[in-house]
């Protein structure tokens, strides 16, 4: 019991010693009774890890008397969050969107934020997730209520999910298929309904196209002038002006469709299709072969299974 209240401890001072780094990198201050308030401790134990933080990064801070707080210094480095500015900017997304309290966050205060772009869709139930969860987690079979776009109506399906996918603004949960004897992505917006059926035999390593990866090869559209095409390779951090994506094959077509990268170059405006992909006829031929050889080693697993 005490090794783990120990680690318990160990693991909220390493929280709250993260809380200081946050807040001083993004925040530029905080002080004692930001600690107090946030994490509900006593002055004496903020004081104590505002002490341990000196003790490891003193460059980092010195107080203000007259903001009464600690403020951050010129040579300051982050400690223990990583100068991640992605971390900073996902969470206000999240927060102004809604899928996250902003008291869920370490903000003192959010800078003015508008994200546009995202329509709203109809929420996975957590009961539905739970039980695609518990399917992945069993290797189980799935019932589920789906409503295609691929023109089939609309109505029971049995699938045995093996992992999440997310694409464009969506979620989807990449799942063998009973009906068609293949692997498919399905919507999580488009499930109205999941129950939890049997152990499936089909194993998710049988999914070939979704283990099997490739670089897609992106380079900006050679028909942008030298001053776009720079500014493009700068925006995608891209060297020799490549940029080199490793990719699922049962991704691939997520971002070649969000980029317009199966579009003939000339076709669209160069500032609407500022990317082309190099390689796209060597993707395409890869993923056509690989899909027809997953699809072949399901037939041939049924087959045996059946006695065929």
């Amino acid at each position: 019991m005490a090794d783990s209240a120990d680690r318990e401890l160990r693991w909220g001072v390493t929280k709250r010693l993260e809380f200081i780094d946050f807040r001083l990198f993004w925040d530029g201050a905080f002080n004692r009774k930001d600690l107090v308030d946030f994490f509900g401790i006593s002055e004496q134990q903020a004081s104590s890890d505002i002490a341990q933080y000196q003790a490891r990064a003193e460059r980092n801070l010195k107080y203000d008397r007259s903001q009464k707080s600690f403020v951050r210094t010129e040579e300051f480095i982050p400690e223990l969050i990583g100068p991640f500015s992605d971390r900073y900017l996902l969470q206000l997304m999240a927060v102004q969107r809604g899928w996250m309290s902003e008291s869920d966050t370490w903000f003192s205060e959010t800078p003015p934020v508008e994200v546009v772009g995202f329509i709203k869709r109809r929420s996975t139930s957590p009961g539905q997730l739970i039980r695609i969860l518990d399917a992945i987690k069993q290797n189980a079979e799935l019932e589920i209520e789906y409503a295609s776009l691929t023109g089939s109506p609309a109505g029971k399906r049995t699938i045995a999910p093996h992992s999440f996918l997310f694409a464009a603004g969506r979620w989807y949960v990449r799942a063998w298929s009973k009906e068609h004897n293949d692997f498919r992505d399905y919507s999580l917006n488009r499930i109205a309904d999941a129950r939890l059926l049997g152990k499936c035999e089909v194993h998710a390593d049988q999914d070939l196209e979704w283990h099997h990866t490739m670089e897609l090869v992106m380079v900006p559209n050679p028909e942008l002038d030298k001053l776009k095409q720079a500014a493009v390779a700068s925006e995608y951090d891209m060297t020799n002006e490549e940029l080199r994506v490793p990719s699922r094959l049962s991704a691939a077509f997520y971002i070649i469709n969000e980029h317009n990268l199966d579009v003939e170059v000339g076709v669209l405006k160069p500032e609407k299709q500022q990317l082309v992909l190099k390689n796209l006829n060597e993707v395409v031929q890869t993923r056509e072969v690989v899909r027809r050889l997953s699809v072949e080693k399901l037939r041939k697993s049924k087959d045996a299974s059946l006695g065929v």
